[in-house]
């Protein structure tokens, strides 16, 4: 290895698209200049503190409109002694274009790159490309210069289209608006180039950059960014009592009993930030009530009625919760606040020897669990993703499954009833993200990983890849989770692993009958890992991962016609139905008992709602479960939207179920299995379709067999006839 001296490295980051530059950074302007953009400009201000470091540039795009601070138009701009933004010509530098219209510019960047080079006449020795724009000019200049590349992806074009999808564009609307296909192919080429690739979590290896041909998990590392801890630190004296900040009045209004400690959620108004599961297991928990008071705060708001549809249901759940376990006096639920109120909440927590929770479904990250924990606060998480990485490095609190509120109730309670717990949770978080999380530790782990990138001591080993022929993955297997994977743990692993192995060409989605919440329970119980897709609630819901994006598409495309209170009360005194508990109901999905000795036959059911024109679907389950569903939405409907929406030939879409509710998935030109369990006669009218393949043995090894069947993850299709008689006689 090369001994480096002090002051010997040079360094150069890329980020190409935004508005960058060394103060006053206009976060939110735009889609471009937002959390990427305030990361760069920090690594590359504490990189140039490091004694090895000589210089850092932050090359990006010079932008000389009259419509934005003249400012952006510099050629560079000095942000520390030895750190600068070197501002590049490409494209009309008088017209700010945002990132997906830079595409035809970005070759224009990389020869005047090249030109400020030679005119410097110094080569750096690294450079490190942000983004997929980036991630071309980096790939580009590092063949020409010979030098090793880094880079960091932010947000990945696979995860991102499946995002548009869900808002209801269209395939070709998401490629002529955001050259998808052209960013997927950039970001190919840069993870076949780079030496290293930065990351903030695991998962996000694991879940996202899976997906790429060019995956490689030794070429990954985990460097989460770093906490601002000029901002985010406990309370003290000399500081002065954060009891008295403007922000403590604001939500001190709401409590009878202010001076109590303080259970602190803190997250946007979105439905998987999972709010109102601490809500409903502080509501169930007089034990808690007496111990805390619950504070909310949810984004800023002036009247619900005019926020989007999803922040109104969320903060009407929570009103609808306040009210039905009466908390009024003990929840405070303020309606503004500014930023720089933040770090002021967090130190009010502190100070009333308070406890933060995250209660997310999903959490790729977890920067509010540093913020408080750099703010001397213990924490309660939730189990999945970025905070497993926080809590094993700082073991500053508890991690739970967040769909158990016994669960939440009781590791809040353990912090909480215990001084000498929330005094060392405290201590412990406080020092752990100056170790893990401060910026010094950040560039003191990245210059490590660097530098045997740059003296070539430590580059990858590249076996030959294979690129698979289409951008996108060409086939998918959905399957129910009850009749399918819950009933034999031994048989699942080698499903898990045969789909991990194979996930960069086939789509993986559960297709059930149970609620969200419901359904990412049991997933994690038997530790299968989230799917591509999740159809939950027979068909009425449509989530993707990696962060459970709702599609709110699906959403309106079934409301179409749909009358639940209607339904509700035309079947009010129906003999032999009766409501299930509000836990298995939803907008979209009225679920019932049913009791077919005395119940209507389901062609009797079916003639009524004719008879009073409601659009319906109704499905029978197990012979004892009711769904009425909207008419478009059934698990057969949905798996066909979300298969089109990808561009996924249906005859190359496994179908996995084991009961009568399954049926409308399997019929069509579907691949479809059904596995050996006691409900699969309920399928048995299915036996003489030919693309129906009926396995031998239960639950995931009959999926397995229906894989070999179809020999999915190679040719990826039925059996001609006379191969079936072969392989019968051969039998």
């Amino acid at each position: 290895m090369v001994n480096i001296k002090e002051g010997d490295l040079y360094l150069v980051h890329l980020s190409v698209h935004g508005l960058i530059r060394g103060q006053n950074l206009e976060l939110g302007r735009d889609a471009d200049t937002g959390g990427q953009t305030t990361y760069v400009v920090e690594l590359v201000e504490a990189l140039g503190r490091m004694k090895e470091v000589g210089k850092v540039d932050l090359f990006t795009r010079r932008v000389a409109d009259p419509a934005v601070d003249p400012e952006y138009g510099e050629p560079t701009e000095q942000i520390a002694d030895n750190v600068r933004i070197v501002r590049i010509d490409a494209g009309p530098s008088e017209e700010y274009l945002y990132k997906e219209h830079l595409w035809d510019h970005l070759d224009n960047f990389v020869d005047n790159a090249l030109a400020h080079f030679r005119a410097e006449g110094r080569t750096p020795d690294l450079l490190h490309s942000h983004y997929a724009d980036a991630g071309y000019v980096g790939t580009r200049l590092a063949h020409i210069l010979g030098v090793p590349l880094i880079h960091t992806g932010h947000s990945l074009g696979r995860v991102k289209r499946r995002r548009l999808l869900a808002t209801g564009l269209t395939r070709e609307q998401i490629e002529a608006r955001y050259n998808m296909s052209r960013r997927i192919e950039a970001e190919e080429n840069t993870l076949a180039t780079a030496e290293r690739v930065i990351t903030s979590t695991h998962q996000e290896i694991e879940e996202q950059y899976a997906l790429y041909d060019h995956y490689q998990p030794e070429q990954m590392r985990v460097i989460p960014p770093g906490a601002d801890l000029n901002r985010f630190y406990p309370p003290s004296e000399a500081e002065g009592d954060p009891r008295k900040a403007p922000i403590a009045a604001e939500i001190d209004r709401f409590l009878n009993e202010p001076d109590k400690p303080f259970i602190l959620a803190l997250s946007r108004p979105d439905a998987r930030k999972n709010i109102s599961g601490l809500v409903t297991a502080y509501g169930e928990s007089p034990e808690l009530q007496d111990l805390a008071n619950l504070v909310i705060v949810a984004g800023n708001r002036d009247d619900i009625a005019d926020m989007d549809d999803g922040a109104q249901e969320v903060l009407t759940d929570l009103l609808l919760l306040f009210d039905r376990y009466d908390l009024y006096g003990k929840v405070s639920y303020p309606k503004h606040h500014k930023a720089d109120d933040v770090p002021e909440i967090y130190r009010l927590a502190s100070a009333r020897k308070g406890v933060f929770v995250n209660p997310a479904l999903t959490e790729p990250f977890g920067l509010t669990l540093i913020e408080a924990a750099a703010s001397g606060i213990p924490i309660v998480a939730t189990e999945d993703g970025g905070p497993r990485d926080i809590v094993g490095n700082c073991d500053n609190g508890l991690l739970v499954d967040v769909l158990d509120t016994d669960a939440i109730t009781e590791a809040i309670r353990k912090v909480l009833e215990d001084d000498d717990v929330w005094e060392t949770y405290a201590r412990n978080g406080v020092k752990g993200v100056r170790t893990h999380y401060s910026w010094e530790a950040h560039s003191r782990t990245y210059l490590d990983e660097a530098v045997p990138v740059i003296d070539r001591s430590g580059l990858l080993f590249r076996p030959e890849l294979r690129r698979k022929d289409s951008v996108y993955r060409d086939r998918a297997i959905f399957t129910d989770l009850d009749q399918n994977l819950l009933g034999d743990p031994d048989s699942l692993p080698e499903f898990v692993e045969r789909m991990r192995r194979n996930r960069s060409t086939a789509s993986f989605g559960i297709a059930t009958g149970r609620r969200l919440d419901s359904a990412l329970r049991a997933l994690r119980r038997n530790k299968i890992p989230e799917p591509d897709v999740l159809i939950t609630s027979g068909g009425t819901q449509i989530h993707y991962a990696p962060d459970l994006t709702a599609d709110v598409a699906w959403a309106r495309h079934i409301d179409h016609h749909w009358m639940p209170r209607k339904v509700r009360k035309l079947l009010a005194d129906t003999p032999g139905l009766e409501l299930q508990p509000p836990a298995e109901q939803s907008w979209f999905k009225i679920s019932y008992y049913y009791d077919p000795s005395i119940a209507p036959s389901m062609d009797e059911l079916n003639s009524l709602m004719h008879r009073e024109e409601m659009a319906v679907n109704i499905m029978l389950s197990f012979g004892q479960f009711l769904d009425i569903l909207p008419i478009r939405a059934t698990k057969g409907l949905a798996v066909r939207y979300v298969t089109d929406r990808w561009g996924i030939p249906i005859d190359q879409t496994l179908v996995a179920g084991g009961s009568g509710a399954d049926e409308d998935m399997m019929r069509g030109n579907t691949l479809a299995a059904v596995v050996a369990n006691r409900h699969d006669e309920e399928l048995s009218q299915l036996v003489d379709l030919e693309r129906i393949y009926f396995a031998t043995q239960p639950f995931a090894r009959g999926i397995l067999e229906a894989i070999d069947h179809y020999d999915f993850f190679g040719e990826c299709r039925a059996p001609e006839p006379e191969e079936k008689e072969t392989e019968s006689a051969e039998t």
